[in-house]
């Protein structure tokens, strides 16, 4: 937002400018989860850029995925996990007329759920009575890799919405936990 449509100081967002691009990064963390590439393209300008690691080889941002089709890449890439959970939480922007910038962090759950532990979370599937569900004597029903994330964005307006222009994808660690009980996979 401009700086004169700022009810603050130049380069502190207005709250409307804030409260759309804090839904910017919600609406991204909800596309992929959904691995709903045609959302993921819309929240991008037509030139925008998603910087991702070259996981688990180097942690920092080196592969560029262009929009429409690398970003549209990354929803089906996110399909190799039975299911994702991205958190967003601590995020500050800096918009300077039509762009701006910010830092949003989130944490990312990766879960993949063990041979056969999808078949026991299922009705009448290998779970036996009294036996928790997708977690038998076999051992845990998955594996949550957790991925601790800052992005360092830019973003253009585009007519009255903002897009992501640039979106870097700042690995800072990850952890890996054994999952004890899967549920049903959400539709």
């Amino acid at each position: 937002m401009a700086a004169d449509r700022s009810d603050g100081p130049p380069g502190r967002p207005a709250r409307e400018d804030e409260e759309a691009l804090r839904d910017l990064s919600l609406a991204y963390a909800a596309a992929a989860d959904a691995r709903d590439g045609e959302a993921l393209v819309a929240l991008f300008a037509d030139d925008g850029v998603l910087m991702v690691p070259r996981y688990p080889v180097d942690l920092r941002p080196l592969v560029a995925r262009a929009a429409p089709d690398g970003i549209r890449q990354v929803a089906e890439m996110l399909r190799r996990y039975d299911r994702t959970f991205h958190l967003v939480s601590d995020a500050r922007y800096v918009v300077e007329g039509e762009r701006a910038s910010g830092e949003v962090q989130c944490v990312a759950h990766h879960v993949t759920a063990a041979a056969g532990a999808a078949d026991a979370a299922e009705p009448g599937g290998a779970a036996g009575a009294g036996e928790p569900v997708g977690a038998g004597p076999a051992g845990p029903a998955g594996t949550d890799m957790v991925w601790f994330i800052v992005y360092r964005d830019q973003y253009r307006r585009s007519g009255t919405a903002w897009r992501l222009a640039r979106r870097e994808l700042h690995l800072l660690w990850v952890e890996e936990h054994p999952v004890s009980v899967l549920g049903a996979p959400s539709e």
